[in-house]
């Protein structure tokens, strides 16, 4: 009976420390190791439990079933292993925290980038239509956050014709479309239409997803070009 009840002290000790490891690494609660020996170095947690996290919790996501979190990494590792550890360093992109329902104030979202934790939260239940294409989206929020300098958005709203005006914010607009335009008319989805880092978001995805090849869309060229030139600057050895 001692035995046991020290072979069951250690193993709430030992999980203790993993899980109080984890929270000290990237300020989460309730996440649990995922895999950590990836081919670009990214370690993925999901989460075990419910959490919330921002100094008035409003950010929130819940656990999901080790079915849906096996079939989303397969996923998610097979979108971000086409990214170098190299270019990963460089973009400070260490963590990635799987979970589901995840939630800003209410309002859902379908990630959550963390550019100074070295941390990306992906809602695995978001639309699957999308899915693979918003893991690219939410990647670039890591990059932008980490060099915003590269990225003016006053360089970026000069491409636009002179009467279109982006919203205030992101959550202000109910332009929410994530379909692909026909006619891009120099926006690739509703969504771009929101605010300029947004915009920048969906070419980058876009450009991984679809490999888009120049038309006669003016304003939409010189987007593409500009992501390119700059994503060359942070990693010369970058393709789409």
């Amino acid at each position: 009976m001692k035995i046991f009840k020290l072979i069951l002290l250690s193993f709430i000790l030992i999980t203790t420390v993993k899980a109080n490891t984890i929270y000290n690494l990237i300020k989460i609660p309730n996440l649990e190791i995922y895999e950590l020996k990836t081919p670009n170095n990214l370690k993925y947690f999901y989460a075990d439990k419910p959490f919330q996290l921002g100094i008035q919790k409003n950010i929130s996501c819940t656990n999901s079933s080790k079915q849906t979190y096996d079939e989303k990494y397969k996923i998610i590792s097979n979108n971000l292993n086409r990214y170098s550890k190299q270019f990963l360093k460089k973009i400070n992109l260490k963590y990635i925290v799987m979970c589901e329902n995840l939630s800003i104030s209410g309002i859902n979202t379908a990630g959550i980038p963390d550019h100074l934790m070295k941390t990306l939260i992906i809602d695995l239940k978001f639309n699957e239509k999308y899915f693979e294409r918003v893991i690219h989206h939410e990647l670039f929020h890591v990059i932008n956050d980490g060099f915003k300098d590269l990225f003016s958005e006053d360089e970026w709203k000069s491409f636009n014709n002179k009467n279109f005006e982006y919203a205030d914010c992101s959550t202000c607009s109910k332009k929410l479309g994530l379909d692909t335009y026909q006619n891009t008319n120099g926006f690739f989805t509703e969504y771009s239409k929101t605010i300029p880092s947004e915009d920048m978001a969906e070419v980058f995805s876009h450009l991984i997803i679809d490999r888009y090849q120049n038309t006669n869309d003016n304003v939409l060229n010189k987007k593409v070009e500009f992501i390119k030139n700059k994503l060359k600057k942070i990693d010369v050895t970058f393709e789409f």
